[in-house]
């Protein structure tokens, strides 16, 4: 039986948006663990880290080495790479296109392109260098859910002319429920006939993984997700569910279970991620969580009320 999900392919993104928790701070016995797991549980891709160079970068210095990914140092990290492919994200701005080898020489497969909707000319310029030299990738528009109709159409135009493979769908404040994800797909799909399309989903709201499925189920191919949901705030949606939930015999959840038990309990006693309360608030008024992390980080990190009131109330100052 050929199922609604058969054409998806899970991208974990355990380091790189786990990386925003940590501030990249992964043993080399961590990633090696994950990258094996993951490869035997079936998954497409593993997002390694930022390919962003260190010296566009403030606090470059402090952050673990995933925050920009040297390629010497990956060759050590995965000394026999499997049938997962390996991805980096790039930021606009914070690249220098000269640090990325060729394919050919690099072990990454994939280099992924974030920007924000005015930025998009630009991002498709690094994506032509990037497929120049023999990458697949993905433009990642971010914070969809404050870009204008106008912008989004004139957005459009250029990336269906663009050579990029995937266009993400991403719903950067956690702040999309499933409708709006149904018409943003039905969207993106008409304007975009030629492109495949992909979903990056955060859990402010509970809906990671409805979201996703509800994407996956509308054609949508690659699906974002990490282990135990681990990304910044309220996390992503949780591999260990699409591995269960997508209808492929080649995915297997025992492998996502062991990393779970072995690395991310122990990891989630000391950070935190996830549905929590100052998250669930930035969500349902889709702001970005800055405000929410603040607070987290602070002694008054459980004063929902009055953090609530601050957002809500236009008076009181911030």
């Amino acid at each position: 039986m050929h199922s609604k999900t058969s054409h998806c392919k899970i991208v974990d993104c355990t380091i790189r948006d786990g990386g925003l928790v940590n501030n990249w701070d992964f043993s080399v016995e961590f990633v090696q663990h994950l990258y094996n797991s993951l490869n035997e549980a079936g998954v497409d891709y593993m997002e390694i880290g930022y390919k962003n160079s260190p010296k566009l970068l403030k606090g470059a210095e402090s952050a673990g080495p995933w925050r920009f990914l040297n390629d010497d140092f990956l060759r050590k990290v995965i000394p026999n790479k499997g049938n997962t492919k390996l991805s980096a994200l790039v930021d606009i701005g914070r690249v220098d296109e000269n640090d990325i080898l060729p394919r050919s020489e690099s072990l990454l497969d994939l280099i992924r392109v974030a920007c924000y909707i005015q930025d998009v000319d630009k991002a498709l310029e690094l994506v032509q260098v990037f497929h120049d030299r023999g990458y697949e990738t993905t433009l990642n528009i971010m914070a969809l859910s404050n870009v204008m109709e106008n912008q989004l159409i004139e957005a459009f135009q250029q990336i269906s002319e663009s050579v990029v493979d995937v266009v993400y769908i991403v719903d950067s404040y956690g702040s999309l429920k499933p409708d709006d994800f149904s018409y943003l797909v039905d969207k993106f799909q008409h304007h975009l006939p030629n492109k495949r399309l992909g979903i990056h989903a955060h859990n402010n709201l509970q809906l990671a993984f409805a979201n996703t499925l509800l994407a996956a189920n509308k054609g949508v191919e690659l699906l974002d997700a990490s282990v135990y949901g681990m990304g910044r705030a309220a996390g992503n949606c949780n591999t260990e569910l699409l591995v269960s939930e997508l209808k492929n015999p080649k995915y297997n959840l025992r492998p996502v279970l062991d990393m779970i038990e072995k690395y991310m309990i122990p990891l989630r006693e000391k950070e935190e991620w996830g549905y929590i309360i100052p998250y669930m608030i930035t969500g349902i008024l889709d702001e970005h969580p800055r405000s929410a992390m603040a607070l987290r980080a602070s002694e008054d990190k459980d004063k929902a009320v009055d953090f609530y009131d601050r957002l809500t109330t236009p008076e009181i100052s911030k």
